[in-house]
């Protein structure tokens, strides 16, 4: 089974590396009494938290374990490599390298590969309906040069 390595960390930050994406389905995820093959979370290995994060691949011609929602928290869901279809609420949307999905915590979901290559996904979650008008304007740029 693949571990993901810590690379860095200090009072402000964590880093980790995952290791290449065409390696993924070597990360086993235990959950409940099933195993899930080619995902790993990472939020808690970086020391997020607002939100957590994780990397899944299907292989062709296979799909997710269940059709979910969840009770809180949105979900982004970047599609970095291959093809497939991603259904919420009964909406099957053609999905590929570049496609970005934003499911509302109610929102039932579930994906599936129809390609001929790894269908490799990031998936962002974070609390649903807690990003207002301020936090927009949260970025603050500083005078000082960078030192590479």
């Amino acid at each position: 089974m693949k571990e993901m390595k810590k690379i860095a960390e200090g009072a402000n930050f964590g880093a980790v590396d995952f290791g290449k994406m065409s390696e993924l389905q070597e990360y086993v995820l235990p959950f409940g009494d099933i195993q899930i093959l080619g995902k790993v979370f990472g939020g808690q290995a970086v020391g997020a938290v607002a939100g957590e994060f994780s990397f899944q691949v299907f292989q062709p011609d296979t799909e997710g374990g269940f059709y979910h929602s969840h009770k809180t928290h949105e979900e982004l869901y970047f599609f970095l490599s291959g093809q497939g279809e991603f259904q919420v609420d009964g909406v099957n949307i053609p999905v590929q390298e570049g496609s970005v999905v934003r499911v509302a915590p109610a929102g039932n979901r579930a994906v599936r590969n129809t390609g001929s290559e790894p269908l490799v996904i990031l998936c962002v979650q974070y609390s649903g309906n807690a990003f207002t008008e301020d936090d927009a304007a949260d970025g603050v740029i500083l005078q000082e040069k960078v030192k590479w």
